[in-house]
């Protein structure tokens, strides 16, 4: 697809995720969330693997995850695109922006991030509550052409910003959800992305892309339709929508799903070694007994 092609008119949700562990119940809701619906919408489910983070992503992870979903019933078309063969796609919508004169170099390390947070001037306004780090700064002044190959790159927030017509031409950005929580029209709010979301990164030094950057252009290219996800990711919608905008790509329809949660009301993780599709497989239980422990039945 070229940019600003117009979305698909046929019901397409894309399932998305990185192998850098088991699939869990969590993963499980969010597939067969998206596979009811394109079944009912006579639609398609696309696969995706996002692993571009290739110090952690390993391929028996990948071969988990088909495995996972086909036991629960779940089928996609292939060949399946994944994130680690797509680097020229993300680094021709990383030079897009470039050109805009909207990014810059970043040499910061996490450190050097913290240092400067906690110094006794620097008191950021924060929109959400629980935002405690945004980005200062510290490299805004420096021009892209002295970009070095140790460098992050970075979206100058507050150019991009300018650079869609300002505040009042931003606010009027809408997007659309369809979940329980968000169902609605949503607009770019200036405040949230200047500064809850701040300067992101657009490109790590070590991977050359973001995940912002990465499934943005991704969903375009799959011509994605609609986009579900945890509703823990309804923040990042501002980012995308914006991403959207620069780089003159349609926006999908996004589904903001709950999520699935412990007996302690936890979210379900990797990090935290939930309890995994294959060891529930394993161990006998069936595909109903998952869509009934999910509320799907």
């Amino acid at each position: 697809m070229t940019l600003g092609e117009a979305i698909s008119s046929t019901w397409r949700d894309r399932f998305a995720p990185s192998p850098t562990g088991p699939l869990h119940l969590g993963h499980a809701f969010s597939a067969l969330t998206i596979w009811e619906a394109v079944q009912r919408e006579n639609g398609q489910f696309l696969l995706r693997i996002d692993d571009i983070d290739t110090g952690r992503s390993r391929d028996h992870y990948v071969t988990g995850i088909f495995d996972d979903l086909a036991w629960l019933g779940v089928e996609w078309p292939t060949p399946v695109m994944r994130q680690s063969d797509r680097r020229p796609r993300y680094a021709t919508a990383l030079q897009t922006l470039i050109d805009l004169g909207i990014c810059y170099p970043c040499s910061c390390s996490r450190r050097d991030i913290q240092t400067a947070l906690s110094a006794p001037h620097h008191r950021p306004e924060s929109f959400l509550h629980n935002v405690t780090e945004i980005y200062p700064g510290t490299c805004r002044s420096r021009s892209i052409e002295d970009a070095g190959p140790d460098d992050t790159i970075r979206l100058d927030m507050r150019k991009a910003i300018e650079k869609l017509g300002g505040e009042n031409a931003v606010g009027k950005i809408s997007y659309r959800d369809i979940g329980a929580q968000h169902a609605g029209t949503h607009f770019l709010n200036v405040r949230q992305l200047l500064y809850a979301h701040g300067d992101i990164v657009l490109a790590r030094r070590d991977i050359k892309t973001s995940y912002h950057l990465s499934v943005v252009v991704d969903d375009r290219d799959m011509a994605v339709s609609h986009v579900s996800r945890g509703e823990d990711l309804f923040g990042s919608t501002q980012i995308h929508r914006l991403l959207q905008t620069l780089l003159d790509i349609a926006p999908p329809i996004w589904n903001h799903h709950r999520l699935i949660k412990d007996e302690a009301g936890h979210r379900l993780a990797k990090r935290d070694k939930a309890r995994s599709l294959c060891e529930l497989r394993q161990s006998g239980y069936s595909p109903d007994w998952v869509r009934k422990r999910l509320g799907l039945l």
